[in-house]
């Protein structure tokens, strides 16, 4: 399959790999890696991302201090623990680059379905926050759940979306901290995934949306650090 016309889950990052390489899984005989990559913000914070390699394409260089220029797709899968299934995500390299092509180090554009009502809603300081869900589609009958939050006048346009909508986004892949309470009333330190949204719209019809003359996996739109947490 010709990557190049997948348009629906595209990503780019460049980073510093900060763990070592750890064998995740293996498909028809190839074997699957996994390492985590910070990628710096434009505010000068860093977001520290999962990563899945194929062992196809790993290099010498893909080493703790080392760094990695990659196309790909943000992707979701669930993992068993125990009687609970935890949704988890990671940035599936499909491509990688020789060299930096923007200053953007972390650039995502998704097409999908709204698959939750979204949740709208307000922080103390009145800023205007929306969550919601993507459902993207993926080559054989697979799909991604992706989590993505909008700010402001985003957010407002999204509390009004409906389970089935159809969008398309931008923005940037961020992690976030998180404290989780444990049935013994303690907390555990936890890591979120998401898209943090610089651009959006919702549309019909395919025929008549190209997402890639309207999101520029490359580009950085003017919202992009206005929306940096």
């Amino acid at each position: 399959m010709n990557y190049s016309t997948e348009k629906n889950n595209k990503v780019y990052i460049y980073g510093e790999i900060v763990s070592e390489a750890v064998f995740s899984h293996e498909v028809y005989g190839e074997g699957f890696y996994e390492f985590y990559v910070k990628v710096m913000r434009l505010s000068g914070q860093a977001d520290i991302l999962p990563v899945t390699v194929s062992e196809r394409i790993m290099t010498e260089e893909m080493k703790v201090g080392g760094y990695i220029c990659a196309l790909g797709q943000f992707r979701s899968y669930n993992k068993v623990d125990g009687a609970k299934s935890r949704l988890m995500l990671t940035v599936f390299v499909r491509e990688l680059l020789e060299a930096p092509p923007v200053k953007n180090p972390n650039s995502i554009v998704l097409s999908g379905y709204i698959c939750k009502p979204p949740v709208y809603r307000t922080t103390p300081f009145n800023r205007e926050i929306a969550d919601l869900l993507v459902a993207v589609n993926r080559s054989y009958n697979k799909s991604d759940y992706i989590p993505a939050i909008a700010w402001g006048r985003n957010a407002r346009f999204v509390r009004n979306l409906a389970v089935g909508d159809k969008i398309a986004l931008s923005g940037r892949i961020q992690s976030r901290e998180y404290q989780k309470k444990q049935p013994d009333e303690s907390f555990v330190s936890m890591t979120a995934y998401e898209v943090s949204i610089s651009k959006l719209a919702a549309f019909d019809d395919d025929s008549e949306f190209d997402i890639e003359q309207e999101f520029d996996l490359y580009s950085v739109p003017r919202a992009y650090e206005q929306n940096e947490q």
